[in-house]
């Protein structure tokens, strides 16, 4: 009796998992749809784009696609300008915020709790309220048509990266740091040879979350980029797009190849990304 209820008990649980796992395959299929639709697109000659019923499987697919997407713009150095903004980010804001967030979290000076309020209280103002101001500020330096606006900012913090760093910091024991003081270490030292050694997930958290704002960034070079020179990928897509007509399949081709870097970014980083939000605490 008592094995065929623990037989019952476990064809329940086993069922219960199998309708979990379709339920997530089926949410993630529908999630994959639009990646699906624009890869499908990119292989599409114009003719089959506006087709009706929708072409889901292009045949022959026409992979020249992407070799005239990217020669239609100079997709080249677009690239390149976008690499270039995401790497100095990316080293603006691991430099500023982990400093910042050390400090708030290991150093007990007066009035630190304030600083974090008001550190935290930046994050409720919308981009669109400091847009002017910003730029304002940026026209007056002469930095508009520059990288500055959008690379300069990162090394002054920011108050997600230095929250979430803070919280990880705080998890950090008290006796390790202690124990170095005692060996002479300073606090330079110790932030440099303790805590940071320690923190490899959640600065590759940061390094993810600032690389994946910064490629995607749209608003910012548009409002400050102003030569052709200049332009990122999110802006040089806009140019597959004329005044009377969008070839779609060259803006899908194009759309696809900005993607995939932040597909490949994820899966490799992607065990690292997880493990980083998983144990970074929300300790007070």
């Amino acid at each position: 009796m008592a094995a065929r209820r623990y037989g019952s008990k476990r064809m329940q649980e086993l069922r219960t998992q199998i309708l979990g796992r379709v339920v997530l395959i089926a949410i993630s299929l529908l999630f994959l749809a639009p990646i699906f639709w624009m890869v499908t697109t990119s292989l599409k000659d114009s003719s089959q784009v506006m087709a009706y019923p929708p072409v889901w499987f292009p045949w022959p697919p026409k992979w020249d696609n992407y070799e005239i997407a990217v020669n239609a713009i100079p997709f080249a150095l677009y690239l390149k300008n976008t690499i270039t903004i995401c790497v100095l980010s990316i080293i603006g804001t691991l430099l500023s915020s982990t400093l910042v967030a050390y400090s708030l979290a290991k150093i007990p000076w007066p009035g630190r709790n304030v600083l974090l309020i008001l550190i935290l209280s930046t994050m409720m103002l919308p981009f669109p309220v400091t847009m002017i101001p910003l730029f304002v500020t940026f026209a007056r330096l002469g930095w508009v048509n520059t990288f500055k606006p959008l690379v300069v900012p990162a090394f002054l913090g920011n108050a997600f990266y230095i929250f979430l760093l803070r919280q990880f910091f705080m998890t950090i024991p008290a006796e390790l740091s202690d124990a170095a003081r005692i060996d002479g270490a300073s606090e330079l030292g110790i932030f440099a040879r303790v805590v940071l050694p320690l923190s490899k997930p959640v600065l590759a958290v940061v390094a993810l979350f600032q690389f994946l704002g910064s490629w995607n960034d749209f608003l910012g070079p548009l409002i400050y980029l102003q030569s052709n020179e200049k332009y990122t990928l999110a802006i040089g897509l806009q140019m597959y797009r004329t005044t009377n007509w969008v070839e779609w399949e060259l803006l899908m081709a194009a759309s696809t190849l900005v993607v995939i870097p932040i597909l490949i970014l994820f899966f490799f980083a992607q065990r690292t990304f997880i493990e980083g939000i998983a144990i970074t605490g929300i300790k007070g």
